[in-house]
């Protein structure tokens, strides 16, 4: 099947409040042209260099999602164009991400991470970390970073019910979050949970942005460097 026929697809399913993130790290500018073609606009990467380089040579209406492990030193890099950081994991990034937008004359739209899965390799605020950092409300003075929900990445099992849990946990802290800070703040409502192989539990757990690769772009082609 072509990109433009699987795009079409998945779309077909998803309910209206659902948005598609295509994630096309270490895919080639013309699989991402392809894409662009067949009406996608929103594009995911986890790698700096990569989607600064991509960013330059294509078409300037795409929203960049930044959605991999995102280190302090190279916010200033995606800081002019990114639209959505999916994995703020600390409030030192976040504070890093206000300063350079700032610098960009912009403000930029960000999900807090939160560790939901049982791997310890997956970055991310713990419920109670988060909460504390909400709770000493020094990101209030944060004018240039715009918090729009949260984002999770469900343990890599084939135990289904162990997946709904964690999504089920991640919407539940969403919406704790929510009434107690950002009630009357309509920009908050994005849960990012759902990817290649889980993308259909996480719509039916609340999901409201999808993270799907390799059922679009097939397996990557990884950098030997890698």
């Amino acid at each position: 099947m072509s990109i433009s026929s699987i795009l079409s697809s998945i779309k077909t399913d998803l309910p209206d409040h659902v948005r598609l993130v295509a994630v096309s790290k270490f895919h080639p500018v013309e699989m991402i042209e392809e894409a662009y073609h067949a009406g996608q606009r929103i594009f995911g990467e986890n790698h700096v260099q990569e989607m600064t380089q991509k960013h330059e040579l294509l078409p300037k209406d795409i929203e960049w999602h930044f959605i991999g492990h995102l280190q302090t030193n190279k916010v200033k890099y995606i800081a002019p164009f990114v639209s959505l950081i999916h994995s703020v994991d600390s409030f030192k990034l976040l504070k890093e991400i206000n300063k350079q937008a700032e610098k960009s004359q912009r403000v930029i739209s960000c999900l807090l991470q939160i560790h939901i899965a049982q791997e310890e390799t997956k970055f991310g605020f713990s419920f109670d970390e988060c909460r504390t950092m909400l709770q000493e409300e020094e990101w209030k003075t944060l004018t240039h970073v715009q918090l729009c929900g949260v984002m999770g990445m469900a343990t890599f099992t084939d135990d289904v019910q162990e997946v709904h849990n964690e999504f089920r946990s991640l919407k539940k802290f969403f919406d704790e979050i929510k009434e107690n800070y950002f009630s009357h703040n309509d920009a908050f409502r994005e849960i990012s949970m759902g990817m290649t192989d889980d993308y259909p539990i996480a719509i039916e757990e609340g999901s409201t942005l999808i993270r799907i690769g390799t059922k679009i772009f097939g397996e990557r082609v990884y950098p030997e460097h890698q």
